[in-house]
């Protein structure tokens, strides 16, 4: 990792989703290495880290990759990270805990993240508005049938990448981009997640579930998707300022939001003529 991508020293907050351990499908290892490198004051665990759903057919994978993930979090935990856990669809047995509090861990529902820059966001995993973006039940099967050959194709894919010595590439995430419906599908979720912000009077919306990773600011929220770890391999992360940042497996900055008053001052300085 070259000091321009290095992850910093400290992080105020991180957020991680659709890990899916136990899957075929989690990178494992390039998350145990993500987690090794990190310093944070608290770690959000946004949903779907374990797939429980996968584990229920019995066909659940586990190696010495999963064992170093679940050390990384331990080793934070110890080192003072607090650590807060808001089950997803995939966990969803997790929620009957919900309220649970642990040493320096907490099981909630949905939560609210205040940044150091005073913004609001609400923290969910975001299948509460699978009403308001999936299609029928028949064509959602199939996509689910689809999906899972396409990840375990972006797997083959950049194994042989990595034999070349060539960076991660998501396969099945430049398919979706081609894709109409796809692109319709996560634009109605983007827009119920905001619509829920702002009905509930915050600046935001920080959420996964949909495996599509993004930092943006739209109708005056925040927006800011974690992404997964089976496809695109990032994570979200709060500086000390309050600056939001979009972060690729090695560390690198994919996108930014910087803190609240920066953005207000750049939105009032005059435009060149």
């Amino acid at each position: 990792m070259s000091p321009a991508t290095a992850l910093p020293s400290y992080r105020r907050a991180v957020f991680l989703s659709d890990v899916h351990l136990g899957s075929k499908h989690c990178h494992a290892a390039e998350l145990a290495d993500f987690l090794g490198n990190l310093q944070c004051q608290r770690l959000y665990l946004v949903g779907d880290i374990v797939d429980l759903w996968w584990m229920a057919q019995r066909r659940a994978v586990w190696g010495a990759a999963h064992n170093r993930v679940v050390e990384a979090l331990h080793r934070l935990r110890r080192d003072g990270t607090e650590i807060i856990y808001v089950p997803g669809n995939h966990d969803r047995p997790i929620r009957r805990f919900c309220g649970l509090m642990l040493p320096r861990m907490s099981i909630r529902r949905r939560t609210i993240h205040t940044t150091a820059d005073g913004r609001r966001l609400l923290v969910t995993h975001g299948d509460d508005y699978d009403s308001a973006t999936h299609f029928g039940s028949l064509q959602e099967k199939f996509g689910d049938w689809l999906y899972y050959r396409i990840l375990t194709g972006n797997k083959l894919l950049n194994l042989v990448r990595r034999r070349l010595g060539k960076r991660y590439w998501s396969l099945s995430e430049f398919l979706k981009r081609q894709s109409g419906a796809a692109e319709r599908y996560i634009a109605r979720y983007v827009q119920a997640g905001l619509d829920d912000a702002r009905k509930r009077g915050l600046d935001g919306i920080l959420c996964g579930h949909i495996h599509r990773a993004a930092l943006i600011q739209q109708d005056g929220l925040v927006y800011a998707n974690d992404g997964d770890w089976v496809e695109s391999l990032t994570a979200l992360a709060e500086d000390p300022d309050g600056t939001l940042r979009l972060l690729s497996h090695n560390g690198e900055t994919l996108a930014s939001l910087p803190p609240r008053l920066q953005l207000v001052m750049e939105a009032s300085w005059p435009r060149a003529a």
